[in-house]
Order: structure tokens, then sequence, then C-alpha cells
């Protein structure tokens, strides 16, 4: 059987209409027999309100109003339902009784089960509408066979069980109805709820179309497509029609909101295409993400991501000796910090730091704990108010002349720091949060309009 599955973003189930327009997709394609969606636009940003230790109880009773608010939206519009409206009650009575208990006890695994609602009343409601659509189709519980470790806020999926449990209990379902189940969430060996970190819908469709070896995953947002940069900062942006899995993944991991970082890691593996479109105009076309391409220029698209952290490292004791670097990063492994770039002197090391995918609790990317272990080494110094600004194209430290050119661009700004050379794909450079939209414009105009 040749598999597509759907996976729709917040923005694309936000409400009974933009549920509608995503039924007609899967409609469509008779293919499509596995659907992945997000919570309704909204719901994780009140569920993760709802998490802070300060909310107040006029504060808590407002975002669970407005959280039933969107579910009821989308439940007067279908044919009345007292098995959908008692599932949908339950559901939002356990965000209450979670919330209440957060206020006694701040454990990750009951915020974690708090955010995976969301996503748990989202898929009940959409396949709802899929049968008012026409379509068979049930509810899966993805907890069922999206088995992770227990680092609650960003879980590890377990790969071998995944694809031994979605192909027991999960495909054999696939012949004969349309399954609708959650990105972003699983559980633990134990069944406890788990979640894969903000924006792991994504991550969620690509593991089941490995696992289930599926011929293409389809990525449902508010755009059409992958563009050259956000059009926000750049007003000449384009769309990209098909892009490599290399630069696909470059693009994801410096900040293309389209994808999350990790999406691609699966295809890549299982070489499933991928296609990006938008729910809201389907007919507009996207980008067909594939192993490969027929044109691969040298400047394909510029991706900023902000909000990152500069960690500067100073010590004396690098000097014409070893093993530095190696405690600092058995440190930074303890605590889970993830290093992006990284530069070095003599007796200096610069990396760059970021909250991609950080824990949905919100704790605090550099603990004191964290700080302290690292000034027995060395001097420590923390920068933020930062963007990273990453030129994605195709072997850019082997094209003569990328540099001049890049830099006589940037030769108004300051450039914090740079990396270049490590990659065939990309260059990047780190500038403040006040210059990063006008570092992306001037550089958009200079390499991709000119």
């Amino acid at each position: 059987m040749s598999l597509v599955i759907a996976k729709f973003g917040g923005t694309s189930v936000a409400n009974y209409s933009a549920m509608v327009n995503c039924a007609k997709i899967v409609l469509n394609n008779p293919k499509t027999r596995l659907v992945v969606v997000s919570a309704s636009s909204g719901v994780t940003n009140l569920l993760v309100e709802l998490i802070r230790p300060s909310i107040t109880d006029e504060d808590r009773v407002l975002r669970l109003t407005q959280i039933a608010a969107i579910q009821y939206e989308i439940i007067d519009r279908l044919p009345r339902s007292e098995v959908l409206i008692a599932q949908i009650d339950l559901l939002l009575s356990r965000v209450t009784h979670l919330s209440e208990s957060l206020v006694l006890n701040r454990s990750k695994q009951l915020i974690d089960e708090l955010l995976s609602i969301g996503e748990q009343c989202s898929s009940l409601l959409f396949s709802y509408v899929l049968r008012q659509q026409g379509l068979v189709a049930e509810k899966f519980d993805v907890r069922d066979v999206m088995r992770t470790d227990s680092h609650f806020g960003k879980a590890e999926p377990q790969l071998t069980d995944i694809f031994e449990r979605s192909n027991e209990l999960l495909r054999p379902l696939l012949e004969e109805t349309v399954i609708v189940t959650q990105g972003f969430i699983g559980a633990n060996h134990d069944g406890i709820t788990t979640t894969l970190g903000r924006g792991g819908s994504d991550y969620s469709a690509a593991l089941l179309a490995e696992a289930l070896n599926a011929e293409t995953v389809e990525i449902w947002t508010d755009v059409a497509g992958i563009y050259t940069t956000d059009p926000r900062l750049a007003p000449n942006a384009r769309a990209i029609n098909e892009i490599s899995f290399n630069e696909a993944a470059e693009m994801a991991t410096f900040g293309a909101k389209v994808l999350h970082p990790s999406t691609i890691l699966p295809a890549v593996r299982k070489g499933i295409q991928v296609f990006v479109g938008s729910s809201k105009a389907p007919d507009d076309g996207g980008t067909w993400i594939r192993n490969q391409i027929d044109h691969s220029p040298t400047y394909r698209a510029i991706a900023i991501r902000k909000d990152q952290t500069l960690l500067n490292l100073h010590s004396f004791d690098m000097l014409h000796t070893h093993g530095f670097l190696a405690d600092v990063f058995a440190i930074l492994a303890r605590h889970k910090i993830s290093v992006d770039l990284i530069t070095t002197s003599e007796v200096n090391v610069s990396l760059t730091l970021d909250k991609t995918g950080s824990d949905s609790s919100g704790q605090q990317l550099l603990s004191s704990t964290l700080i302290e272990e690292l000034e027995r080494h060395c001097d420590v110094k923390v920068e933020t108010n930062l963007c990273l600004v990453a030129l994605i194209g195709n072997k850019i430290p082997s094209t003569t002349g990328i540099c001049s050119r890049v830099f006589e661009v940037l030769a108004d700004f300051n450039v914090r720091m740079s990396s270049f050379g490590a990659s065939e794909h990309n260059l990047c450079f780190l500038v403040s949060d006040h210059d990063a939209a006008h570092v992306v414009d001037a550089l958009h105009r200079n390499l991709f309009e000119s």
C-alpha cells in the first residue's frame, strides 16, 4: 500500500472552517490514510500559561475558559454527539485538575500530561470533521506506539519500539479507515505521557512515516511552501519549488519555522519525500524536499533564529594543554545543553546555544548550577539578545568570492561571531536582535534579487 501521511499544524486545525479545509485535502488523496495533528492554534500557548508558577486563580479560570471555547467552536458546528461532548469535557476537566495540581507539585511529568491535552482534543475533533465530510475515520492514541525515554519536556523517541508497535498496532487499521493521531506526544515504557518538545508534531509525523515506510510526508501549514527567507523581513522573498534533504535540514536547524529541526532526519534515513504546502490554499503548490533535485544553486535561502545565547569561556589552562574542551562538553552534556556553533582561540572558546526544542516547562537554559560548574574551569561570560543568521546553499566553502560578497553586505553591521567551512551548505553569523531583520533584508536584496 502506497501510504501518504498528512500532518496539519496548529493554524490548519485552528477552528471548524480550517479543519474542513484539511478534511478536503485528505479526501482528495486516497493514499492519505494517516493524519497527524497539532493542537488547535493558541491552545498550547494557553496550556503553557497554566504552568506558570505565578498564575492567579482568576487568570487560570480565564485560560481554561479560552481553551474550552476553542474546542466548543468546533463541536457546535458538528452534528450533536453526546459521546464527543463527554470525551472533550473529560479532557477539559483533566486540564483543570492538572493545572491546580501544579500549584503544589511542579512535576515535569504532570506538565507533559497537561501539554498533551491540546493534541488529544484536536485529533478527536478532526476525526469527527472527517466523518462529517464522508470519510470513515477514527482517532488513534499515538502513545500506544510512540515510545520514548523519560526525559519529560524533550523526550527521545525509541526507534525500535516505535517501528515494532506501529506495524503491529497501527498498520492493520490503515487498511480499513483513515486514522487521526497526535503529534508532539508519546509515552515512556510505563505508559506515562511524554512530549517531544515544542514543534515536535512534524517529527512525530516523520517518525511514523519511517516506521510505516510511507511514500510521502505532507506538512500542511499556513504558507505555500518554504521561501527564500521570511517574507516579513524581505518583501521579495519567493517560494522554492524543490530543495534537497541537506538544504532543508540546514534550513530547519537554523530557524526556518515551516519545519521542525528534527523532521528531516527520519525522512533522510528512509528516502521519504516531504511536501510543504498551505492548507488554506492547497492548489497554490508548495515545496518538495527530495534526495535528488535538478538544480543546486550556490544561494538557496536565508534562515534566521532568534533568542540565541553566546557562551564565552576564557582560561589560560587551554594554552598548550589538552582536555579542556572535553571537560566543558562533559558538563554541558550532563545538563543536556546542545551546542550549535563553536569558535576557539588559544585561551577562549565561544559557543552558541539555542532554546529550540528545550523543555516545555520554560526552565532557564543556563542554570546557576551549570554556570558554577563551568566557573571551576574558566571565566564565564553570557551574552543574550542575539540572532543567528544562516546563508544556506551548496558548495559554499569551495565557491570563490562568497565571503567577500557576504561581508561586504555586512560592512555596516556588527558581526559578533561567524562560522564557515564546517558544512558545504551554510555560512552562519551572530548579530544583535536589533540588526537581524536589516541584515536578512540586505543579504536577500544583494544575493537573491540582484
